[in-house]
């Protein structure tokens, strides 16, 4: 017989089923309660979570009302010259002999690997002109009132400009007079400072695309606030120990660029991208192509040539990126181990992002280089870095590269397969008129300006409450 519960009368009050029953209806009840209470925070949670994702999942960028003549007008006259001599490609050629370049609305960049490498200034654009339902992967957020931006894009192809004036009238260039590149810059300029934008915020939250170091030349004091897209600060710096507050004489004073606002960039890669799964075996230790005499900080450059070049397992080739060139690059560089990276004119090329794409390990000789991204990458994962010191000791480079072991050189070329599409400008549309890829150049170069958007609202504040007459030094940033 089942247990019971009595009173003092002897009346039964509650069987142990009965009890049984009642205790887990309070706990079904209990949980209950509780689930819907979690339930609650959590959905308030998420929706916190939501908003602030949402105000970060992009950047409101505004693009600047300029003639399209200095930006796809200027892609249409490009095409309607008879050609240019330096370094001209096939693909150039048919593009002239069928007339598409002068007519088309969004003309094509040019294929000559002289400005091709430049050409960030016509992917970020194409990606701002693209309609706004094909844009759903952009980071950028085009709006149309300056008031509702972040920043401020300027459209104006500055390095075709400048390549353009350098292939026409070369001897030109660093005048005014006859120079139609400073008339176009002049004629930029004069537009901005016009507009509202401009006098709020002293350009400080406008954007130019200057990867041709040259790109600007003549009004480069005007554009110092604003945010330069550059793939290095070589032909910005200036050596200025005198007026610099600086301890070191050594130090290269920041007079108008600074990682602090301005983002590096990625040259666009003229070699095609070897995948992974296609590597195959490589049978030289260091392979690198170029000019072996440079200028400034390029005179290195020379002095590993003549150190490296009757090494065992290293190839020095010297030549340019025309069509024979880019073949043996191609080659070089996909049966070389390593790649050597040293600085030329400036501090990086375009050779850092064709190796990457030809899966060999870049070796980095030079001291003073910018890098894209970093802080998104670690370069140090599929990359050697050599101090110049070290490098122009007599068999410490080959010596230090042969070290290497076999594992260590595949989780190189491993990580640098996962970063390969971070350096990649192209969406394969015509035009470049279309979605861009995720995890592309351009959303990356968008993310980074995003990053400065705190010092930007902080410059134009300070800027704001200064009394009038007062003028605040440029300072020298140690970084």
């Amino acid at each position: 017989m089942p247990l019971i519960l009595k009173n003092n009368n002897n009346n039964a009050l509650f069987s142990v089923p009965t009890l049984y029953l009642l205790f887990t209806l309070l706990s079904l009840l209990s949980l209950a309660f509780f689930f819907f209470s979690t339930t609650s925070t959590t959905t308030s949670s998420h929706t916190s979570l939501s908003l602030q994702s949402s105000t970060n999942s992009g950047i409101n960028v505004y693009v600047a009302e300029l003639p399209r003549s200095l930006n796809y007008g200027l892609l249409n006259r490009y095409w309607s010259f008879d050609g240019d001599t330096r370094l001209g490609s096939d693909s150039d050629r048919e593009i002239r002999s069928s007339d598409l370049g002068k007519t088309l609305e969004f003309p094509p960049y040019p294929e000559n690997p002289l400005i091709k490498q430049y050409s960030a200034e016509y992917w970020i654009m194409g990606d701002l002109m693209t309609p706004p339902q094909l844009r759903t992967g952009s980071f950028a957020k085009r709006v149309l009132d300056a008031r509702d931006a972040d920043v401020i894009f300027v459209p104006f192809f500055a390095t075709l400009s400048a390549e353009m004036q350098l292939g026409m009238a070369k001897g030109a260039f660093r005048k005014k007079v006859g120079n139609e590149d400073y008339q176009r810059q002049r004629e930029v300029m004069d537009s901005l400072k016009k507009t509202q934008a401009w006098k709020r915020s002293g350009g400080r939250d406008h954007v130019f695309v200057l990867t041709d170091p040259v790109a600007m030349w003549h009004i480069k004091d005007e554009i110092a606030p604003a945010v330069l897209l550059v793939v290095d600060f070589g032909g910005w710096y200036r050596l200025d120990s005198k007026s610099s507050n600086c301890s070191s004489s050594e130090m290269i004073q920041h007079t108008q660029v600074s990682v602090l606002k301005d983002v590096i960039v990625p040259y666009t890669h003229l070699l095609p991208r070897l995948d992974l799964s296609e590597n195959k075996e490589r049978h030289h230790l260091l392979y690198f192509k170029g000019a072996k005499h440079r200028h400034r900080g390029g005179l290195v450059r020379e002095k590993l040539w003549d150190l490296l070049v009757n090494e065992p397992g290293v190839v020095m080739e010297e030549g340019f990126p025309n069509a024979t060139g880019r073949e043996q690059s191609i080659r070089g560089m996909r049966t070389s181990e390593f790649c050597l990276h040293p600085a030329g004119d400036t501090p990086t090329s375009c050779r850092l992002f064709d190796a990457i794409q030809s899966l060999c390990i870049p070796v980095i000789v030079s001291d003073n280089i910018e890098l894209p991204f970093e802080g998104m990458l670690d370069y140090s994962e599929f990359s050697v870095f050599v101090a110049v010191g070290d490098a122009l000791k007599p068999s410490w480079l080959v010596n230090h590269l042969q070290s290497f072991s076999k594992k260590q050189k595949d989780r190189f070329r491993q990580n640098m397969a996962q970063v390969q599409p971070v350096f990649v400008y192209d969406n394969g549309h015509p035009g470049g008129i279309g979605p861009i890829p995720l995890d592309g150049a351009v959303n990356h170069i968008w993310k980074k300006v995003h990053q400065k958007l705190p010092a930007i609202k902080e410059a134009i504040i300070r800027e704001k409450r200064k009394p009038p007459g007062v003028s605040v030094p440029r300072r020298c940033h140690c970084t």
